[in-house]
Formats: structure tokens, C-alpha cells, sequence
């Protein structure tokens, strides 16, 4: 039900999280990418990270999601670009997705690191992918900004303190796995704003035109619950970025 709930809430997004176009395409930058190299986005949603950066970069990309819905528009949009022979999508449960070693000169899994029971686990699962020492993990992972008030991890992560923590612990959880933080870009007010208030329009479009849906009742719910959690306190406490890490 979730799955198809977020299907829904990001019927208009291309970037299924907080990240602007030109965060997007400064985070390849910082990358270093050229033609030739090969990327693996786990849980890449609509792959638009991969479609752009093959389309500017030159790059090859292999995209792993379990929803069809997003990985159809994958495919439109990698040939919408003309990137359909460098961009492959499988559809797959990532947090099972058999890895290649030693395959890949970066590895992105960018807000959603449940496919490792959490950021150490992910990265601890991404690794195996990497070519090189020098070669670049991306995870993109929430963080508390201020120490919220009790009833925001109710609110916001449904009651489990241990899922997220500050800016310095999400260093500390990298440190953990021996890698090292080299860069990072967070997402801004006006980013978080946009992917979350994009996502009340599309669900009142679709509960406009299926008002008798069996799934409209639950759907709401989830919508208003969502959209109060992140006004009372996800834009005030709750931050996300993008952590560039390195083996070592």
C-alpha cells in the first residue's frame, strides 16, 4: 500500500527527493564524471540521476527499483534524453539486488537506506560495487538538524529513535564502515518545500477524479498525517543531504 501511495504522491516529480535539478547536476560534477565510467543507483525511482548525468556526462547507469510505475517512466524518460542505450532499469527489490563487484565507479543509494536495515548497513552493502579506492558512494539520508521534541519522532519517523540521527552522528555511523566523508550537499528549505507540497497537489488530483476508490479514505489519511508531521515539525527539526564517501 505504501509503495502505491508514494506512486501517486510523485506522479508529478522527476527527482523523488528534496534535491533541486542543480544540486542533481553539481553533485555529478563533484563526482568527477567522464564518458566511460558506470554508476548503480539502488532504488533509483525515476532514474533521473541517471538519464541526466548519462545525457551530460557521458556516463553509462544501471538502475535497480521495485516499482514499475517509476521504472516506465525511467525508460520514457532515458529516451526522451537519447541516453536509452547507456541507461538500463531492472525491476528488483534492492535490498536483495545481487551487487557485481568491483563493478562500478559509483554506487548511489539516494534516500533509502532500509535496503540495509540503515545508513551503516547500506553502505556496508554499496561498497562491494566500487572499482577503486577513489571511487565515490553516494547515500542521500535525513538528519535531525536540532534535537526534536518527542512527539516529531512519533511525527516524523513513526516513533524509532535510532533511525536517524544529527549531522555529527551520520558522520560518526560513516566512520563506523572505515570510509571517509569527502563532500556533501544538503537539501535547502525551498528543496524540501517543494518535493512535500508537490505531493499534496498530486494526491487531491487523484482523490478528485477517484473520489469512491476503495484506497481513497486510506490515502487521504496518510496524505494529512504526511503533510501536519511536516509542518509541525519536519521543516523545522528534520534535514536531508547527500553524503559523498570514499572507501578508506
Amino acid at each position: 500500500m505504501s509503495l502505491r501511495f508514494h506512486e501517486i504522491a510523485e506522479t508529478n516529480h522527476r527527482i523523488l527527493n528534496p534535491f533541486t535539478e542543480a544540486q542533481l547536476m553539481q553533485l555529478g560534477t563533484i563526482c568527477r564524471l567522464r564518458p566511460g565510467m558506470r554508476q548503480l543507483d539502488l532504488c533509483c525511482g525515476k532514474a533521473e540521476m541517471l538519464c541526466r548525468w548519462a545525457a551530460h556526462f557521458g556516463i553509462e547507469g544501471a538502475g535497480v527499483d521495485i516499482s514499475s510505475v517509476f521504472l516506465d517512466a525511467a525508460s520514457a524518460r532515458a529516451s526522451e534524453l537519447g541516453v536509452a542505450q547507456q541507461v538500463h532499469v531492472t525491476q528488483a527489490d534492492a535490498s536483495t539486488y545481487p551487487i557485481a563487484p568491483n563493478a562500478f565507479d559509483v554506487v548511489s543509494c539516494i534516500g533509502a537506506t532500509w535496503i540495509g536495515n540503515g545508513l551503516v548497513g547500506t553502505i556496508e552493502k554499496m561498497r562491494v560495487g566500487l572499482r577503486a579506492a577513489d571511487s565515490f558512494l553516494l547515500v542521500g539520508e535525513p538528519f535531525w538538524i536540532d534535537e526534536p521534541p518527542e512527539a516529531a519522532y512519533a511525527a516524523v519517523t513513526g516513533g524509532d529513535r535510532a533511525a536517524y540521527t544529527t549531522l555529527a552522528g551520520t558522520l560518526e555511523r560513516i566512520e563506523h564502515t572505515g570510509c571517509t566523508l569527502v563532500e556533501m550537499i544538503l537539501a535547502t528549505h525551498s528543496g524540501w518545500d517543494r518535493y512535500v507540497a508537490m505531493q499534496w497537489m498530486a494526491i487531491d488530483d487523484w482523490l478528485r477524479a477517484h473520489p469512491a476508490h476503495p484506497d481513497a479514505a486510506a490515502l487521504r489519511a496518510w496524505n494529512d498525517q504526511g503533510r501536519r508531521a511536516y509542518m509541525e515539525y519536519g521543516r523545522r527539526y528534520f534535514g536531508w543531504g547527500v553524503f559523498v564517501i570514499r572507501q578508506g
